[in-house]
């Protein structure tokens, strides 16, 4: 039985029971919030490990609640969004949500979103230094802290783990679909959109021009490969 913490954020109530029932069934302690509003005031009195945020809400809606967790935290951000409108999908991954689920859904389809967003890549899938630094940049992929000069700098749960698995694999043409299925599971690995989005934001994070990356570089209509400098590796 798992004992992480689930927050339902929807302002629709079938939505939040129908999914609080099926998540405390499968032994997650289940919160929910009706507004963006009420999830943030939840947030700073407890501490959740993954969020299941809609995006159209009354108020303050799902992206900019999004944007508001994603200032303070790198909880797990699960998104509900609308079938068929990929512009939303995107918008939410650009917002800071590692994963979307379109409406209407299954709960087993929701059951295993939750599963894979609340697992954690392992250390590292080759064995090797834990402490990567090079040009300034300094990588502990032990204690997931990432700092460039004196500035620390603080990545979501996927943006970590995506960069940890290339980091953990220097050199090295990666296709998408291995990456996906790495971070998100077997299950992901179709959605090459989720990376595209996660390797623009590790670029703005980290490379010096992310329009002219010299560390995450594209192989095109193949994958991404991380460029370690042999001189400071």
């Amino acid at each position: 039985m798992s004992t992480e913490k689930i927050l339902i954020v929807d302002d629709e109530p079938q939505i939040r029971r129908i999914m609080r029932s099926a998540l405390t069934k499968e032994g997650y302690i289940v919160a929910d919030a009706r507004s963006g509003e009420e999830a943030l005031d939840k947030l700073r009195e407890e501490r959740y490990d993954l969020i299941i945020l809609d995006r159209n809400m009354p108020g303050m809606g799902g992206l900019a609640a999004c944007r508001s967790i994603r200032a303070t935290s790198d909880i797990g951000i699960i998104m509900l969004t609308v079938r068929k409108a990929e512009p939303d999908k995107i918008e939410a991954l650009d917002a800071g949500a590692d994963d979307y689920i379109t409406k209407p859904f299954s709960m087993p389809e929701v059951l295993a979103r939750v599963r894979a967003n609340l697992r954690r890549v392992p250390l590292s899938p080759h064995k090797g230094p834990v402490v990567v630094a090079f040009d300034g940049i300094e990588l502990n992929l032990g204690s997931r802290h990432i700092s460039i000069g004196e500035r620390d700098v603080r990545l979501t749960p996927k943006q970590f783990e995506v960069l940890h698995y290339l980091v953990a694999n220097p050199n090295v043409a990666i296709p998408h679909s291995k990456i996906l299925q790495a971070i998100w599971g077997p299950d992901y690995g179709d959605e090459v959109e989720y990376l595209h989005v996660v390797i623009n934001q590790l670029r703005k994070k980290i490379e010096r021009d992310p329009a002219k990356p010299r560390y995450i570089l594209t192989e095109p209509w193949f994958g991404y490969r991380f460029q370690l400098p042999s001189s400071r590796s």
